[in-house]
């Protein structure tokens, strides 16, 4: 038997061969096609090749395409399990050619790959013609040999593909594979070409038209072919099953949901052991692209998938969670030809158990309700849209999970009743944010928000990603266009731009509309927690609502916030370890060139401390971990040992953040919604460069990462070999260089605070003025000795007035010291003599004079100054007018 892998491998061999250029497959949310919930087809990844708007190094591809069809117009959720060929999920195999070759080579390639690489029966073959393509109708004649009547032509848009209302269009052809007789149905275009007899294998599309807005439709310059075969099916046929879910890839998944729920394969189960099995499949792939469960948008898609998956697991009789046991089973059939299965196999596992543990909570209370309500119905009666709108907003059961679970027994549900509670509850919603006394630009936010839903933010995984403009903004009003030189707020559908919050600021980029207009977006901010607007300048052309924007994030300036935002983390849990637990997070800032993190401690850090935590947070660095992803409830979070934000609102879903190891434990657990590093060693470097004090109980710490650490710590670096060679020494020898520097300073200072002290004791008059003897002078009954120094240190005064008072053994001093224009004074008497002279009366004499105000002491000592330092000689005289009398 051939494999899965053999096939898909022999398809891209063969293209290979024939020159094409083999191209990976694309992630499943579309990178180019904001219009799309997921990619749908082969040709999505080159739609805008076809289109003109993108070039390639290559004008022939073939690729294996990973597909989803579970939400928007290509929604086959409801029939998976039920048919032998509707999945979720699906692999597309394809060729291409842009412009190269047309429908003989595309016929011929076929036609060999099916009938002389593969060897299937040509007699089990039919294809199909739109009806007016005689040149289809005449080139599988001539290559196939096939007769006519199994060439069939069909008229309608089953048989003539357009890429949308205007654009590249054309006719198909596609080849059915018979089954056989014992397989109900007819062949295509018959009144039972719906049965499983005749299986659509393969469909060419020979794109040769281009389609104006009028519907007219002129020749291409260039036509291109687009292919696409269902790898299930073919596989299928190769392995002699009409039935999908009979190869051996959903053999093994089937076996092992067999085996964990404890019942037969085949039997009343076998349903639900193929809908776990393709939803497990569909679920595993989703979320290694970066898809993760969520209330809204492409994560809803995936939440509906897998809760209808633990239903049927359910039905089965499974007792415990068994999805997460089969992605090991899928990552083995699927894991080579896909390695992200591989990488991200811990993710899905730990993914699909919170689900089902989650889900498996209300699934007994929502069946149960479901049916007390749906008991005495039978085939062909209508449930109570309002008790489907009950399941949907108590206990989280989609709609279209109630039609499932009801569809056994032929009971319809009223979808105008389910709408009409929905249209009810929005309403209420709407009136209680109207009086909640929000500002008017946030009651603008809500409701866009209720028209249109929140924004899909694609930037976990990608930086760069088509949007539709759903709303423009300025001065509060929403508006039609915005023109060059115009400020404007653009809200679209999705976009990687991170909206500011939680304390990492917002994206900054470029928007632009192919040919036609472009802007720049300074900043990202996120109303109402569910929005994120683009505040934005217009530079060029027109921007209109509804257009198709490419957003573009700023990647160097995010890859830096990233380092700093998944560092701020490493350094959270680095004080806890260095400080202890009382360390919890009281504020952050997480920016391009730095990061900035509040925190509870009672003191400063020590050297010791500040070299701890950098080593540590390095450490992890170096280790280079996997940062790794869950969603959780909060509670589930802080129960598995996240760190939280007290007093912070959450919403009912967390994105927890798992980063390091230490002792086999997470080193990090946080909850956070923001954008971070794949691996720790993207962050580089880490260095902190300040530590501070906030407020009583909180200190702060700022640091940089990456680059902006590098150039600080080689800054650093040139300052000391600046420094070396001014001290002419090895930068080794400057801290003991600078010391011995030091030590000299302070015996140089030290001798001339002395020598300026033996001045004031010893210099004559000095600017005193005239003295009776060298020194000393005697005004009236009492001796004086008075001097005026520059540069003598204020805090000497005390000492030198001891020694000038023990000079004159009987009398007043007086010293004033004048220090870059400023002058402090300091006066004494003996003891004898204070209970006569006032030390304190006479310094504010002396005072008053240099400008200042006070100054206080003692009557025997005092001590002041003021700002006029020239007049140190005038303070002096006026204590002597004050002695003399």
């Amino acid at each position: 038997m051939t494999s899965t892998n053999d096939i898909r491998a022999s398809f891209l061999d063969f293209f290979k061969g024939e020159g094409h250029a083999p191209v990976p497959s694309s992630p499943l949310v579309p990178q180019n096609d904001p219009t799309l919930m997921f990619v749908n087809a082969g040709m999505v990844p080159f739609k805008n090749v076809f289109t003109g708007r993108e070039s390639r190094d290559y004008t022939t591809a073939t690729s294996a395409q990973k597909c989803v069809r579970a939400g928007g117009k290509h929604n086959d959720l409801e029939n998976v399990g039920f048919t032998a060929r509707h999945h979720t999920f699906f692999e597309m195999l394809g060729n291409f050619s842009f412009g190269d070759y047309f429908k003989d080579q595309a016929i011929e390639h076929a036609w060999t790959l099916i009938t002389k690489i593969w060897g299937i029966d040509p007699a089990r073959l039919t294809a199909t013609v739109y009806h007016t393509d005689d040149e289809a109708f005449d080139l599988w004649r001539k290559i196939s040999g096939l007769p006519e009547d199994r060439i069939i032509r069909i008229a309608g848009a089953d048989n003539f593909w357009s890429m949308g209302d205007t654009g590249p269009c054309g006719p198909c052809s596609e080849l059915f594979y018979d089954h056989g007789d014992h397989i109900p149905g007819g062949p295509p275009g018959s009144p039972d070409e719906d049965g499983d007899r005749f299986v659509e294998i393969w469909n060419l599309v020979f794109m040769q038209y281009d389609q104006g807005e009028d519907g007219s439709r002129s020749d291409l310059p260039r036509p291109s072919i687009d292919t696409g075969m269902g790898l299930e099916r073919a596989v299928a046929v190769m392995q002699g099953t009409h039935d999908n879910f009979e190869i051996d890839l959903f053999r093994a998944l089937t076996e092992a949901a067999s085996e964990l729920a404890h019942t037969p394969r085949e039997g009343e189960f076998k349903t639900s052991l193929r809908v776990i099995a393709d939803h497990v499949r569909a679920g595993g792939f989703l979320i290694a692209d970066g898809v993760l469960p969520a209330n809204e948008g492409r994560g809803y898609v995936l939440r509906r998938i897998l809760r209808r998956a633990i239903r049927h697991a359910h039905i089965a009789g499974a007792k415990d969670p068994i999805l997460h046991r089969l992605v090991p089973v899928l990552s083995g059939q699927m894991g080579a030809a896909y390695p992200e299965l591989v990488r991200a196999q811990a993710l899905i596992e730990q993914t699909l158990h919170q689900e089902e543990v989650r889900f498996r909570q209300t699934l007994d209370r929502g069946l149960k309700l479901l049916d007390e309500q749906a008991g005495d119905l039978g085939e062909g009666d209508t449930l109570d849209g309002g008790v489907a709108f009950k399941l949907y907003d108590t206990f989280g059961f989609p709609y279209d999970l109630t039609e499932d679970a009801l569809k056994t027994k032929g009971v319809s549900v009223d979808r105008s009743g389910f709408d009409a509670a929905m249209a009810e509850q929005k309403a209420a919603a709407r009136a209680a944010w109207s009086g909640s006394g929000s500002a008017a630009d946030e009651t603008l936010w809500f409701d866009i928000a209720e028209r249109d839903g929140g924004t899909e933010f694609t930037g976990y995984a990608a930086d760069e990603s088509d949007g539709v403009i759903i709303a423009l903004v300025r001065d509060g009003a929403e508006i039609e266009q915005a023109s060059a030189g115009e400020d404007v707020m653009i809200l679209t559908n999705q976009t990687p731009f991170y909206g500011e919050s939680g304390g990492q600021t917002g994206d900054s980029g470029t928007i632009t509309v192919q040919d036609t207009a472009s802007a720049i977006v300074s900043a990202t901010s996120k109303p109402l927690g569910r929005l994120h607007v683009h505040h934005a300048k217009v530079t060029e052309g027109t921007l209109t609502k509804g257009d198709t924007a490419h957003l573009s994030v700023d990647a160097e300036r995010r890859t830096r916030i990233r380092a700093n935002h998944s560092a701020t983390h490493l350094m959270h849990a680095a004080l806890r370890r260095a400080l202890g637990e009382h360390v919890t997070q009281k504020g952050s800032l997480v920016a391009e060139e730095r990061l900035r993190f509040d925190f509870s401690h009672s003191h400063a850090l020590t050297p010791e401390d500040i070299a701890a935590i950098e080593a540590d947070v390095n450490a992890q660095i170096r280790g280079n971990d996997t940062v790794l992803t869950r969603l959780m409830t909060p509670d589930d979070a802080i129960e598995a040992g996240a760190m939280a934000l007290f007093g912070e609102k959450y919403g009912d879903e967390v994105r927890v953040l798992s980063m390091g190891k230490s002792d086999a434990m997470d080193y990090s657990v946080e909850l956070c919604g923001g954008t971070h590093v794949n691996a720790l060693g993207d962050i580089g470097l880490f260095k902190i460069i300040g530590e501070s004090a906030v407020s009583s109980g909180v200190r702060r710490i700022e640091a940089l990462t990456g680059e902006a650490a590098r150039l600080y710590l080689q800054r650093q670096e040139d300052r000391l070999v600046e420094a070396a060679g001014t001290l002419k020494a090895a930068p080794a020898d400057v801290p003991a260089r600078i010391a011995a520097l030091v030590d000299e300073r302070k015996r140089l200072e030290k001798e001339l605070a002395e020598a300026k002290k033996a001045l004031a004791l010893g210099g004559g008059a000095g600017t005193g003025g005239a003295a009776a003897g060298p020194d000393i002078e005697t005004l009236g009954r009492t001796k004086f000795l008075g001097q005026a120094v520059e540069g003598l240190d204020p805090k000497s005064l005390r000492g030198t007035i001891d020694d000038m008072k023990a000079k004159l053994g009987s009398g007043v001093a007086a010293i004033v010291a004048v220090n870059e224009g400023r002058a402090s004074i300091a006066v004494g008497v003996t003891d004898d003599l204070k209970n006569e002279i006032d030390a304190v009366t006479l310094l504010r004499k002396a005072v008053g004079v240099l400008g200042g105000k006070g100054g206080g002491g003692r009557a025997d000592m005092a001590q002041g100054g003021g700002p006029d330092g020239a007049k140190a000689g005038a303070a002096l005289t006026a204590i002597r007018e004050a002695l003399a009398s």
